[in-house]
């Protein structure tokens, strides 16, 4: 192997570990919102994350196969999290879980 294509390997290795965090930021805080009706980050900062994920997936459409929610995220503008998994065991148990860190961090704090 050469160097350059270890660095290569390296960065689509990130790219993709990129692609599916922000694939899980979206799914997770879609469902916090939509089937919670609660949230934890504002509308601003979710499309700022959802228009990042839509760029890196339209430019690097061959690092988008991570067999991570794939089908789900074809196609993805950021326009909306409304369309996805939301009921997903994995996305709603996450979800749930995430959620109540967050209020029992938040009302401890208070």
């Amino acid at each position: 192997m050469t160097v350059d294509k270890f660095f290569d390997e390296t960065i689509d290795k990130d790219l993709r570990e990129r692609i599916k965090r922000l694939r899980s930021i979206m799914l997770i805080n879609s469902c916090i919102y939509y089937e919670m009706n609660d949230n934890m980050i504002s509308d601003d900062r979710w499309q700022e994350l959802a228009n990042e994920l839509a760029d890196l997936q339209d430019k690097h459409p061959d690092q988008c196969k991570i067999d991570w929610f794939d089908k789900d995220f074809e196609g993805w503008d950021g326009s909306s999290g409304y369309h996805l998994p939301l009921r997903h065991p994995w996305v709603y148990g996450k979800a749930a879980q995430i959620l109540r860190q967050h209020k029992k961090e938040n009302h401890h704090a208070v």
